[in-house]
């Protein structure tokens, strides 16, 4: 029996806007989350980009699940944070905690400016993408003091705050858990005590189990120095997958959805495993294994829905 960890689902907000023609709703957002929370499974998550990789805007969604679920954590895998304001993210967030009832947790990363159309997603939103690292930063201590109450003052090189005090807060006490993204492969040491100093935890998306235990071990060692706890901290690995017992046919669904996703397969054999369930299961025990508490699955398919059902059936099933 695999280690017991908590399972999450990625809802399509991005897929939903990828079928070809414009959608009409959000039923399958909706239905996916609803069959996820019935399935006494812990979570369910979103992505977020403004124009690169177009989708539903993430806090927005999430506010429309917490009105039709009552139980499941509502989560960003991960959200571009420096995009936004922190006045108005802290307002946001306010917000969709109140409407959910304190479920509310973010996955918040740097962000990728690899290529042009992520250079100009960046530039639409006023921010100079060689800065969106710093930017983060001073987000994230702004976004935690006034989630706390704090009438804040701030003067930092990106925002400039006077007394500024924020309604509504969070319901949750402690204020909203934050998951730093770091990435054993980048081999930037910054990430791992950005996670440490400013996080609740961290999450990863392209590490493979190996790397991800030697990114907990960083980000837990950095957090020692912080005066934390480590063994307090929250982590999550953020898995793609698609579930096939031929394993040709879904390695060949998984690559158009990747490319069609992201203009190109990036990461290449570091997404999966695409084939049976079982690898599926394998797999997450072996995050598990590394550190990971949470696993949020993403499905490389176009047939959400069914993918859902599958993972439902033959994989969840297995953690509880």
């Amino acid at each position: 029996m695999p280690p017991s960890v908590k399972l999450g689902v990625l809802l399509p907000t991005r897929g939903l806007l990828m079928a070809g023609t414009p959608p009409k709703n959000m039923d399958l957002i909706l239905s996916m989350a609803k069959a996820v929370e019935e399935a006494g499974l812990d979570s369910v998550w979103v992505g977020d980009s403004l124009t690169a990789k177009p989708r539903l805007e993430p806090l927005t969604a999430l506010a429309a699940v917490a009105a039709r679920t009552h139980r499941v954590r509502l989560g960003t895998a991960v959200l571009l944070a420096a995009l936004r304001h922190p006045v108005l993210l802290a307002h946001t967030l306010g917000t969709l905690d109140l409407i959910s009832g304190g479920r509310t947790i973010l996955g918040m990363g740097v962000g990728g400016a690899f290529n042009e159309a992520q250079r100009r997603e960046w530039l639409a939103a006023g921010v100079d993408p060689s800065q969106r690292a710093r930017r983060l930063e001073e987000l994230v201590q702004i976004v935690r003091r006034l989630g706390a109450g704090e009438e804040v003052s701030f003067d930092g090189h990106h925002f400039k705050l006077n007394s500024v005090r924020m309604e509504p807060r969070p319901v949750q006490q402690s204020g909203v858990p934050i998951l730093i993204a770091c990435h054993w492969r980048a081999g930037r040491e910054q990430q791992f005590r950005r996670a440490a100093r400013l996080g609740n935890g961290f999450i990863s998306i392209s590490d493979t189990p190996e790397e991800y235990a030697k990114s907990a071990e960083r980000v837990r060692t950095y957090a020692a120095e912080e005066g934390k706890r480590p063994e307090q901290l929250q982590s999550a690995f953020y898995m793609t997958v698609n579930l096939g017992e031929d394993q040709r046919k879904a390695t060949a669904e998984a690559e158009r959805y990747l490319t069609t996703y992201y203009g190109v397969n990036i990461w290449g054999d570091r997404w999966g495993p695409f084939g049976p369930p079982q690898w599926t299961v394998e797999r997450i025990g072996q995050y598990s294994q590394a550190g990971a508490g949470t696993i949020i699955v993403r499905f490389a398919s176009f047939d959400q829905e069914g993918q859902l059902d599958t993972f439902l059936r033959e994989v969840a099933p297995t953690f509880r």
